[in-house]
């Protein structure tokens, strides 16, 4: 059956909630766009209307308020960094873990810089937003370090301080969504890359680190 088929056998209430989904869709990339680039206090819901393709007063149908908006798009990044920084099973040893861990944080940075982005300026403003919704990421957080203490413990990696571990391995790999223009441009290739070139800095990015921890 062809869409056009499809979408005009759906009952009513499902067409409009594929719509709805899309709009809000649109404007999440939208609000995305230019809190990355304004940041809260210089992004307008007129400027993310704009760059969503409405106006002023259907952006405010699908939202409360930009404040509101931004609070949402935080509290998405936050949950895929708890997918990024999810720990495999302890037994695999830190070579591995660590290592999916770090391939999925560059992943991540390639494919969302701007989401990357707008956590780094929250951060960089004292996190007023954020302070309030990372109890459950720290939690996650202190487990991976608990995992880390005892690889340390067991001699399958230097001993160092384990949080300090996770906060290089997100510093090293963060830059490449921060900085993705300042690294293209030293390295004279184009600021996507190619994907030969993504896994030529994954590989690099995930053997430094592994010696710098002094995994086994």
């Amino acid at each position: 059956m062809s869409t056009e088929e499809s979408d005009g056998e759906a009952p009513p209430t499902r067409g409009r909630s594929r719509k709805y989904t899309q709009v809000l869709g649109l404007i999440n990339q939208a609000a995305i766009e230019v809190f990355a680039s304004e940041g809260l206090a210089g992004a307008s819901t007129q400027a993310i209307a704009d760059k969503a393709g409405l106006s002023k007063a259907q952006l405010h149908y699908y939202i409360e308020s930009k404040e509101a908006l931004y609070r949402q798009i935080l509290q998405d990044i936050l949950d895929d960094w708890i997918v990024v920084f999810g720990f495999a099973d302890e037994a695999f040893g830190p070579r591995k873990v660590l290592g999916d861990l770090i391939r999925r944080k560059m992943v991540f940075s390639f494919e969302h810089p701007l989401r990357s982005r707008i956590f780094t300026a929250e951060m960089m403003r004292g996190a007023p937003v954020l302070n309030t919704m990372m109890d459950t990421s720290k939690q996650h957080t202190d487990q991976a370090a608990a995992v880390i203490q005892n690889w340390m413990n067991q001699g399958l990696m230097d001993k160092a301080d384990p949080m300090l571990v996770l906060f290089h391995v997100w510093a090293v790999t963060q830059f490449y969504a921060d900085h993705a223009t300042q690294a293209a441009y030293f390295r004279n290739v184009a600021q996507q890359g190619d994907d030969n070139d993504r896994r030529y800095l994954v590989e690099q990015v995930t053997e430094f680190l592994l010696k710098g921890a002094g995994v086994k």
